[in-house]
């Protein structure tokens, strides 16, 4: 991380270390517009010199905006500090790496054919068997994954003449605004873990994206695959935010982490 990114951050999670603060923002950013300092010392139930000073120590940082209007003063959110704070907790949790993904040495990639769906369902099950893959519970058919996939946009990575891993896209809606969004996937097979596979197949998948035309790429990511989450952070993806309790996965409720990059 760099050394001014860690002084901005640490900026922002000390001024959110008074609970008042933190109140104060949620008020602000849950308006339909401005707030005055009147309302919001009648909301957190404290004086208005207090009230006052937090505004200060957020309006600092750049969390909220001070606008006098007469006598009164004026509050709104920033929306552009307010957004930045899942991809800081994403620096401070770990999940940031810095660089760029390349490809490996001695992990090639093509594009997937008819006699790879046998080897791409056994890698799709071997990462159901993980738990932290997909909400999946069974391999789906290659019918149903051959409709889902985009044709262009499936990629098959060899290490040593073997299958190592694939990858694809699908579109997230049939609609015609969203033609350049997809959603990606990734599987490494369990005999080729730690070698540059997700790498190399990352590499190619968001080039070959590019190039394409399409605009965005997001990913849907369990948050205990933390190194997924990582890699896809060095690719150029963004924390979108945490879908808490999204779906079931064997009667269990699981959060999932949303990540999106869009093209330069």
């Amino acid at each position: 991380m760099l050394t001014d990114e860690a002084a901005t951050y640490a900026s922002w999670f000390s001024t959110l270390s008074d609970p008042t603060r933190v109140r104060l923002l949620h008020h602000v950013a849950s308006a339909p517009g401005p707030v005055t300092v009147g309302e919001l010392t009648t909301l957190l139930g404290v004086s208005q010199s207090t009230c006052s000073h937090h505004v200060r120590k957020l309006a600092e940082v750049g969390f909220v905006q001070v606008q006098r209007e007469g006598t009164t003063t004026l509050v709104t959110v920033n929306p552009a500090c307010c957004t930045g704070l899942p991809h800081a907790a994403d620096a401070v949790m770990g999940a940031l790496t810095t660089g760029s993904v390349s490809p490996v040495s001695g992990v090639t990639v093509r594009a997937m054919t008819a006699a790879d769906w046998p080897d791409v369902r056994r890698i799709y099950g071997e990462g159901i068997a993980t738990g932290n893959a997909t909400f999946e519970t069974e391999v789906p058919s290659r019918r149903t994954l051959e409709s889902k996939w985009l044709p262009d946009h499936r990629w098959i990575a060899v290490v040593d003449g073997q299958i190592a891993g694939w990858a694809a896209a699908a579109p997230v809606s049939a609609r015609e605004c969203y033609s350049g969004v997809a959603e990606t996937s990734i599987y490494v097979s369990d005999a080729h873990q730690g070698r540059g596979v997700g790498k190399t197949l990352l590499h190619h998948q968001v080039s070959a994206a590019d190039a394409d035309d399409l605009w965005t790429l997001q990913a849907v990511i369990f948050p205990e695959n933390r190194a997924s989450i990582a890699l896809h952070h060095r690719a150029g993806f963004r924390t979108v935010g945490v879908r808490e309790r999204i779906a079931q996965h064997h009667g269990k409720w699981r959060d999932t982490v949303l990540l999106e990059r869009r093209r330069p």
